[in-house]
């Protein structure tokens, strides 16, 4: 995940849950809605590029589609500064068998290079630690590229590292016919 990298350590500004900033470039964090489409998408499309992920308007539509759909587990949220969208977080709940909880995922954060250094990563984390405390989840948990330093700064301020080591295991071969 790209996110806008160091920040003050001060919190939100008091102004209501996920601003951050003073008056006028308050970062606002609201769920994404269907008139969204457009900045959203800029904002996705520069994730992937950041990741050197081949573009796929396939995939935009795609996700666009999770994401306005209430019965997909995949949900979202913008950081809003000044009426445009200049961060974005994908997540969802996933389930914590060993512990009998669940917990939010965070698929993807990301922050307009421009706007980077503005607390709109730090503002979407936030936001993400109190829909866990009103959904009853019992973690935030997230991956990030060993090499997202940027990003790495901003998470060793705000969580805690784990000891877990990711792996990913490929989709058996189709069965012979």
């Amino acid at each position: 995940m790209s996110v806008d990298g160091p920040e003050q350590a001060t919190g939100p500004d008091g102004a209501h849950a996920g601003s951050r900033g003073g008056t006028g470039d308050a970062i606002d964090v609201r769920p994404i809605a269907a008139s969204d489409r457009a900045a959203w998408a800029e904002l996705y499309r520069g994730y992937r590029e950041f990741y050197r992920v081949a573009p796929s308007e396939e995939a935009v539509d795609t996700v666009w589609s999770w994401l306005q759909d209430p019965a997909h587990l995949t949900r979202g949220l913008l950081a809003v500064r000044n009426g445009r969208p200049i961060g974005l977080a994908h997540f969802r709940t996933f389930a914590r068998p060993l512990s009998a909880s669940h917990g939010i995922f965070l698929d993807d954060l990301f922050t307009d290079p421009a706007a980077r250094g503005s607390g709109a990563a730090t503002a979407l984390l936030e936001r993400l630690a109190e829909i866990a405390r009103d959904e009853g989840a019992t973690v935030v948990r997230w991956i990030t590229a060993e090499s997202n330093e940027r990003a790495r700064a901003l998470y060793d301020r705000v969580s805690t590292r784990t000891p877990w080591v990711t792996y990913d295991l490929g989709p058996a071969d189709a069965p012979a016919r």
